[in-house]
């Protein structure tokens, strides 16, 4: 499989906007089915959600999604285990905690998930001083790593994030945590801004991303979406992975077509 950001770079150059959907690993018995079902329905790639017991940068959604796969016996090694049966035709982007990384060491870590075929990793709370010794060990493995920043992220921090980020820059749209929102955060724009000021990198907006129109909305200020509690929130619900997979198909067709007056007829698939 391409690399992350090769792929995301390509697919960019096409005049595509790039569309990210997150899945907790082992939230379901067939939770690879989803997976599936967000490659078909035209995710350039998936972040594949590592279950952890104390989410802290994650809402009540993900945190439920998490517990959820927890109370199923699922771990680490577990998902990885099923993502390496698989080949989904997308890069996979693996998504944790630091405590995780520590656990496991980095190298380790870094290499079981280069073993299971993910070419992607977001430490969400890794503190950025530390981030170089991981980042070491994930190249070394031929994984990226994908660093995050914040509407209150100071001008040399943020210029150290663009430079040092893999894959793509993860532009978090506000000050919080992730869960559904009622519309795309107005300090997303000027992140926006300031980190394609800084790098050539895909810059993806995330936290929020809720409906089509707020895709399309936010792909108007960066090079595309990473879309996580609305999904799985409907898979929390009970919704099937062809449910699922058509919310991922109409954030797709909001995405393709670019305006959010022209796709409101979309706002329906997640409302």
């Amino acid at each position: 499989m391409t690399g992350v950001e090769v792929h995301l770079r390509e697919q960019r150059a096409r005049g595509r906007k790039l569309l990210v959907p997150y899945l907790t690993g082992g939230i379901t018995a067939d939770w690879i089915e989803y997976a599936r079902g967000y490659a078909s329905a035209g995710a350039d790639a998936i972040e594949i959600g590592l279950p952890f017991s104390d989410p802290i940068l994650d809402g009540p959604t993900i945190q439920e999604a998490s517990d959820r796969a927890l109370a199923r016996g699922v771990t680490t090694r577990s998902v990885l285990e099923e993502l390496a049966a698989v080949r989904l035709g997308v890069p996979l982007i693996a998504m944790t905690y630091y405590n995780l990384v520590v656990h496991e060491g980095a190298a380790a870590f870094c290499a079981a998930l280069a073993a299971a075929g993910v070419r992607g990793l977001i430490v969400s709370d890794v503190p950025l001083d530390e981030a170089d010794d991981l980042r070491g060990h994930a190249e070394t493995a031929g994984v990226e790593l994908t660093l995050l920043a914040s509407p209150v992220t100071g001008p040399e921090r943020l210029a150290r994030i663009a430079a040092l980020s893999r894959g793509f820059v993860y532009a978090v749209s506000l000050m919080g945590t992730t869960g559904e929102r009622d519309r795309v955060a107005g300090s997303a724009a000027l992140l926006a801004r300031r980190l394609t000021a800084l790098t050539d990198r895909p810059v993806l907006l995330g936290f929020g991303i809720s409906t089509p129109d707020h895709a399309a909305e936010a792909a108007t200020l960066a090079d595309g979406v990473v879309v996580g509690t609305a999904l799985m929130r409907r898979i929390l619900d009970g919704a099937t992975p062809a449910q699922v997979s058509a919310v991922v198909a109409g954030m797709r067709q909001a995405l393709d077509a670019g305006s959010p007056s022209e796709v409101s007829g979309s706002a329906s698939v997640v409302s």
